[in-house]
């Protein structure tokens, strides 16, 4: 299911950051970076060059602890929600 879910999300990704995705590649994050040759898998079935985060477990949340102590910064960078695509 989660390589269906990466293929998914990739099919409504707009091409020019699909464009970035496929030269910066794939990062896996979570626990589910850790199930034994997802990267291999994942690569395999995208075409496109995957890696594991560093400390996967945890560097979802560290990442958020950051850009919350910079909330301002955060809010430059959101769409607003007149501009965001309907959700399916």
């Amino acid at each position: 299911e989660i390589i269906n879910a990466v293929r998914d999300t990739i099919e409504e990704t707009p091409p020019e950051l699909v464009a970035d995705i496929m030269d910066q590649g794939i990062v896996l994050a979570g626990g589910g970076a850790l199930l034994l040759g997802m990267d291999v898998r994942l690569s395999a079935e995208t075409k496109m060059p995957v890696r594991i985060a560093d400390d996967p477990l945890t560097c979802v949340v560290r990442g958020t602890g950051i850009i919350l102590d910079e909330v301002e910064a955060l809010e430059k960078m959101l769409v607003p929600e007149t501009y965001q695509r309907p959700l399916r």
